[in-house]
């Protein structure tokens, strides 16, 4: 085989057991010792990702060209070891070769993910050196990047506004940046100055707005891309959307986007399947769920506890029991997540005993230690059952400390149950931990007015004066022809005339009806 015919062959390699069977032959040849033809084999070997190959051919090569060490780099990025990418870059500068503008790039990626901001000032500087910042925007926008991901986003907003070129990825990594740094104003602000959008930026404002706790806001830009036109929604984008339709409940949307995908053929792979059926959950329409959890033919270990903990938390124990005991059937092994959800199951179905085996098995069984999530399902099914004490014993015994969750959990059962010392430790722990939670404070206070002890219900008064700590408004969501509708307790904002704002006052007139009806039936 001539060397040509090889270097002709690599290039037209579209599969590793092409590349496999070139490199055999080069071996058998005696031409691997060639610089540039061990070069190319290397970098085809990394760009299938197969890190112990590549570094063995790397390893002969007797002096590897820029290109080559650039290669390195990016398969120590692919196997996510940034900080052996650096030690790389570093190698690469110490033999005297000039980095050019995708080495230094490498080397900021690698900077961002380790969240090594001197090593990233150290890079910067030797793009200037090297004049590299004129190379197009791939290099500023690597810079951003690793600003941001180290949190300096001042500086990524100085590198974007020096920059001469931008494309809509240098908009997207300083967009990205601001939601990275939780400001997730400026980041909107961002997204509206942009002069073109394409799916990765539309995604990562509406995904940014989910994991932002604002899914409201999340769907408005879902809606503003189906009423643009120009870009599609994606898959991922679909999966994000679902998730904030299923935080705030939102039935209808979600359902229309259930019949968006299905119309335009999006691939319905087993993650949005799983999306729906977490939308389909939370949202209450289990049998929905069911339908699609049926259709999956190949279930993953989401789409089993995704079911399990639907049946769970809308009071359908037994059934997420049986599911769970058809997991186990299929081969399929469970996780930490799994018994969450089992446990969870047995909390609320009231099923102590199989809670309690639950719990036990998987620790003996599959050999998982419980985390504060398996804890705090076990104190809860505890305390619904009136199992105070037991409940008690339990967070006594925990292996992790137990977080205001846990502590809350007992104090709610200890109220029901009438136990005033349990909830007093309760009740003082979680304000160790939260001093701000103004929902203990009350309960405490009525507890303490329940019992006639008037002397600690004024001190618990005092104390929240003392840390200003004044009750959250309730706020509640309604979702209503496709729009979602935000409401808090004593909010006056629904303008006067509005469809809304009339309804709201002729529901308060019925009710001040019925309560002057119940009040003269009382007195009569």
């Amino acid at each position: 085989m001539k060397r040509s015919y090889c270097h002709h062959l690599l290039q037209t390699c579209r599969n590793l057991e092409q590349l496999k069977q070139i490199h055999a032959q080069a071996l058998t040849q005696g031409l691997h010792h060639r610089q540039n033809l061990s070069c190319k084999i290397f970098n085809t070997y990394t760009k299938f990702n197969k890190p112990i190959e590549a570094y063995n051919v790397f390893n002969q090569i007797q002096n590897p060209d820029i290109v080559s060490w650039t290669c390195l780099i990016s398969l120590h990025l692919n196997t996510d070891r940034p900080f052996e990418a650096l030690l790389v870059f570093s190698n690469l500068s110490s033999l005297g070769l000039k980095p050019d503008s995708f080495s230094v790039v490498g080397a900021l990626t690698a900077c961002g993910r380790s969240e090594n901001l001197g090593h990233g000032k150290a890079v910067h500087g030797m793009i200037y050196r090297h004049e590299l910042v004129a190379s197009g925007p791939i290099v500023g926008n690597a810079l951003i990047d690793m600003y941001s991901r180290n949190g300096k986003i001042k500086v990524a907003q100085t590198v974007f506004d020096e920059m001469k070129s931008k494309d809509v990825a240098t908009w997207t990594s300083l967009m990205h940046g601001f939601i990275k740094c939780d400001d997730l104003n400026s980041a909107r602000i961002v997204f509206d100055r942009m002069p073109e959008r394409n799916s990765v930026s539309w995604t990562a404002m509406i995904t940014g707005y989910i994991q932002g706790g604002k899914p409201i806001e999340a769907l408005e830009i879902f809606q503003k891309l189906k009423s643009d036109g120009n870009d599609h929604p994606t898959a991922v984008m679909i999966v994000a959307v679902l998730s904030g339709c299923a935080d705030i409940g939102a039935l209808d949307l979600g359902q229309l986007i259930h019949g968006y995908v299905t119309k335009t053929y999006l691939n319905l792979d087993v993650t949005v399947k799983n999306a729906l059926m977490d939308m389909y959950c939370k949202s209450g329409s289990l049998e929905s769920a069911e339908r699609i959890f049926e259709e999956i033919s190949t279930k993953d270990n989401f789409s089993w506890t995704t079911m399990i903990l639907g049946f769970a938390v809308h009071g359908s124990g037994k059934r997420a029991l049986e599911i769970f005991s058809d997991m186990l059937e299929s081969g399929d092994y469970p996780n930490e997540v799994t018994f969450v959800a089992v446990l969870s199951a047995c909390s609320h179905a009231g099923l102590v005993n199989e809670g309690r085996r639950w719990f036990n098995c998987m620790q003996e069984m599959y050999h998982l230690e419980p985390k504060i999530e398996h804890y705090g399902c076990m104190v809860d099914l505890l305390g619904r059952a009136g199992l105070v004490e037991e409940s008690k014993d339990l967070i006594e015994k925990m292996k992790v400390p137990p977080d205001g969750i846990i502590w809350r959990s007992l104090l709610s059962s200890s109220i029901a149950c009438k136990n005033l010392e349990t909830a007093v430790l309760a009740g003082k722990k979680i304000l160790e931990l939260e001093p701000s939670d103004d929902g203990v404070y009350v309960l405490l206070w009525n507890m303490y007015c329940s019992a006639n002890q008037w002397e600690e219900a004024i001190k618990m008064r005092k104390l929240m004066k003392d840390r200003r700590i004044k009750k959250k408004p309730g706020r509640s969501c309604i979702e209503i022809n496709g729009v979602v509708n935000q409401f808090l307790a004593e909010d006056k904002t629904p303008n006067p005339g509005t469809e809304t704002q009339l309804v709201l006052e002729r529901m308060a007139q019925v009710m001040k009806v019925d309560n002057s009806y119940l009040f003269e039936m009382e007195f009569d």
